[in-house]
């Protein structure tokens, strides 16, 4: 254990480090966040105080208050969003690569119809004639990067369902689903797991886009693209209340994409390792 520790870099704890203060952050939101985030406290864009560190926000609402119970709302999205994404284009991916034949080529070309609409603008259109609840954006965007996992699923399994061990439980008579779950899966994980990281930073960034855009988390409920949002103005006359939480994000997205980056490489020295023996 003492040795694992070691071999972690700098930069991959500076990423978890991150990552665990916005987790606890959202977690412990109703127990460490000084005041309600919908109470106007003062008056608009008051300066940092002892009272309210981070100042306050355009109605005059705890910076601080919003920010923590942001993080919750935005991780809560993203994560969910991307969990669903994966489920959906991790299994159809591997059954289209298990099944072939037409299965693989309609999925394919429906999955490439999709990924050659701009996702920003489908999600726009569809987000536009659609109701504005939490759950219609959370599935928009789950089967928008659900695309990009399909993919990358089928590349990894197109290699897998080639090898001896594939084949074999065919002969043996395996159903398709046996296939996929026991044989495909377990030897593309590590890279699906890679991407899965990729992919909640990709949704973080993307529901704080779409929060900015006004068709994300709807207010009074705060997350971190709609605080952007709302203090942008304040910029103009030197107050910085819009830039904290695009710190925020800023942070957080960069801290996934430290821990990936390690995952990746302590994968292929692992790999490495174990060709040269």
């Amino acid at each position: 254990m003492k040795q694992t520790l070691k071999t972690i870099p700098v930069s991959a704890w500076v990423g978890i480090l991150g990552i665990t203060v916005c987790v606890l952050g959202a977690l412990l939101a109703p127990w460490v966040a000084p005041y309600d985030p919908n109470v106007v406290l003062g008056a608009p864009w008051a300066e940092r105080s002892a009272e309210f560190p981070l100042g306050l926000d355009n109605l005059g609402r705890d910076l601080l208050s919003r920010l923590i119970w942001g993080a919750r709302m935005t991780l809560f999205v993203a994560v969910v969003a991307t969990l669903l994404a994966f489920t959906l284009g991790v299994v159809l991916s591997l059954v289209a690569a298990v099944m072939r034949g037409l299965v693989d080529v309609g999925l394919s070309r429906l999955n490439d119809l999709l990924m050659s609409i701009p996702t920003l603008i489908f999600a726009l259109i569809v987000l536009s004639a659609l109701p504005q609840t939490l759950g219609v954006l959370i599935v928009v965007m789950a089967v928008l990067d659900a695309t990009r996992v399909f993919r990358l699923g089928r590349a990894l399994a197109m290699d897998l369902v080639a090898m001896e061990f594939v084949e074999a439980a065919r002969l043996r008579g395996e159903r398709t689903l046996w296939i996929v779950f026991r044989e495909v899966l377990p030897n593309a994980l590590t890279p699906l797991l890679a991407e899965f990281g990729l992919r909640l930073a990709f949704a973080v960034l993307f529901i704080s886009t779409l929060s900015f855009l006004g068709l994300g988390i709807q207010p009074p409920t705060p997350d971190w693209g709609g605080m952007v949002k709302d203090n942008k103005d304040g910029i103009i006359f030197g107050v910085s209340a819009a830039l904290v939480p695009g710190m925020a994000i800023a942070v957080l997205t960069v801290s996934i994409n430290l821990v990936v980056d390690w995952l990746l490489k302590r994968t292929s020295s692992l790999k490495g390792g174990r060709g040269d023996g």
